[in-house]
């Protein structure tokens, strides 16, 4: 049985979206995955997989940070590229209107990278901190023709998702909050031949 992508509207990429695994995409690393966009351009694009806790603890790697993150304190498997570097996302407090913490550098909304060569204290200033080896990246056009192939769908992020307690539940999680036939996607078998 051949799968066929859902028909849906087209969504543009745009830092702060998601990117959410379709039910086509079964190769790790990216079965199920849920990625946060960081950045989209002519040049290609930037993001982090939001649902990918590793067994590495951050003492292990990065002690400044220990006691400082967000959730398990273990590093966040960002992508398959760069995986021997770490980027940090944060989150700014709600009301925030103040200057920019220093070594914080805002994405969208109240979400941002932190700089991990900073002193760690920059993380008393954030609500939610989280630490990631690797990130995800597509070269020009190379998204688009994974989107036209049916491997991703594009929905709009909640600022939560970056630092969800339940990574493990993250990809339904998102679904289920979608309308229509995306919704229903989220009851899905991991292996969609057996539906």
């Amino acid at each position: 049985m051949t799968l066929q992508p859902l028909e849906l509207p087209r969504t543009m990429p745009a830092a702060g979206r998601l990117l959410v695994a379709s039910p086509v995409l079964q190769e790790p690393p990216f079965h199920r995955a849920v990625v946060l966009l960081l950045d989209h351009d002519d040049d290609g694009t930037l993001g982090l997989v939001l649902n990918r806790p590793s067994e590495i603890p951050v003492e292990r790697v990065l002690p400044a940070w220990s006691g400082r993150t967000t959730g398990e304190p273990v590093l966040f498997s960002g992508g398959p590229v760069g995986d021997d570097s770490a980027l940090g996302l944060g989150r700014l407090p709600g009301a925030y209107d103040g200057p920019e913490p220093l070594g914080f550098r805002r994405l969208v909304g109240p979400l941002g990278l932190v700089d991990l060569d900073v002193d760690a204290s920059v993380a008393a200033e954030l609500t939610a901190v989280r630490l990631f080896a690797g990130y995800a990246g597509w070269a020009a056009d190379q998204l688009y023709s994974e989107l036209d192939e049916g491997a991703w769908y594009i929905v709009e992020g909640e600022h939560s998702d970056a630092f969800t307690d339940s990574p493990q539940t993250l990809w339904r999680d998102v679904l289920r909050r979608q309308h229509g036939d995306l919704a229903l996607l989220s009851n899905g078998v991991d292996d969609p031949t057996l539906n």
